[in-house]
């Protein structure tokens, strides 16, 4: 049986980023850090070249294999937070180093990747079936403006506060 997950690209700093993020999250560990061979091309022998790591329990790859392909915002990872103190954590963790606020929720870590850091209460307040049409509307409206996401102000603008 096959299993699916993600492959990441990195121009020369996959165990760098890799070791980042086991430390951000828990239940993280590296699995296996394979070195170059001789004969593989702009990649220096010995050098760490595909990282196997867990991230909060999902297998992920990664790879120190050149300039040729970069992370985009077309991939992200998705950290589904319980409550505006795990928001707070892993938002200001993420940006460490050198990460850029996107908007909506979405930042860009030092090493290109990106990542969408959302509170669970966002989606019951915009995508829950028994959600009011009316308050959804306006708790997107509210999520559309800021950067990281305040459920605080979500909840608010839910309630027509």
């Amino acid at each position: 049986m096959g299993i699916v997950h993600p492959f990441l690209w990195y121009s020369d700093d996959a165990l760098e980023a890799a070791e980042f993020y086991v430390s951000v999250f828990p239940r993280s560990r590296i699995l296996d850090v394979v070195h170059a061979p001789a004969d593989m091309p702009g990649v220096t022998k010995g050098a760490p070249f595909v990282v196997r790591f867990e991230l909060d329990g999902q297998h992920v790859e990664a790879i120190s294999a050149g300039p040729h392909l970069q992370l985009d915002a077309a991939f992200s990872f998705v950290v589904d937070c319980a409550d505006q103190a795990e928001v707070d954590h892993y938002w200001d963790a993420l940006l460490a180093g050198g990460g850029q606020p996107v908007a909506c929720g979405w930042l860009t870590d030092r090493f290109g990747l990106s990542w969408q850091v959302v509170p669970r209460r966002l989606m019951e307040l915009t995508l829950a079936a028994d959600a009011d049409p009316a308050g959804s509307a306006r708790a997107t409206q509210v999520m559309l403006t800021q950067t990281k996401l305040d459920i605080a102000a979500l909840e608010a603008a839910y309630r027509g506060d």
